[in-house]
């Protein structure tokens, strides 16, 4: 089956309403098939994941999809079945990669976008879809079992690359 993803760099631009940019790539990646959506704030360190749950299924909410928090669920074998597409949102690329290894989602998620389960990820949500976290930007908070990604796409990348210098260099 073909993979399905939706990469982002960020999920909101200074001054917006969260998701507001996005929106209609959100929408029609989603589209009407996708009910449920497991979201995995795990790379979030500012804020609380309830808060930063409730910023992103309020939106998705608002969007028709009913999201859940991977921190608030029982996590047994088999439980991303219960979910039609995966949302990994931004923050720290290292906290994230570690979460995900420490809780043995790496795999289970790696196996069920390679089925076909849609993933929708923003900025640390994208950069864990490499084949290694490697090219992120984040400063490194913690130290991951391993800077592997979730392997998704075959290619390295950066979602927040820009090619602006400052001053001479």
């Amino acid at each position: 089956m073909e993979k399905r993803l939706l990469l982002l760099s960020n999920s909101t631009n200074p001054g917006e309403e969260y998701f507001a940019w996005p929106a209609a790539h959100i929408k029609d990646f989603l589209g009407e098939s996708v009910k449920k959506i497991l979201f995995i704030p795990y790379a979030g360190v500012t804020i609380s994941w309830d808060e930063y749950f409730k910023a992103v299924g309020s939106q998705l909410g608002n969007f028709g999809y009913e999201a859940v928090s991977i921190h608030q669920i029982e996590k047994v074998d088999g439980f991303l079945n219960n979910y039609d597409a995966i949302a990994i949102g931004g923050g720290n690329t290292f906290q994230l990669a570690n979460l995900l290894q420490k809780n043995n989602l790496i795999e289970p998620i790696r196996e069920a976008v390679e089925k076909g389960m849609p993933y929708m990820g923003w900025s640390a949500g994208s950069n864990i879809t490499c084949p290694t976290i490697m090219t992120t930007n984040d400063m490194p908070i913690v130290e991951p079992e391993s800077f592997k990604g979730l392997n998704l796409i075959p290619f390295q990348i950066n979602p927040h690359y820009t090619e602006g210098t400052i001053g001479d260099i």
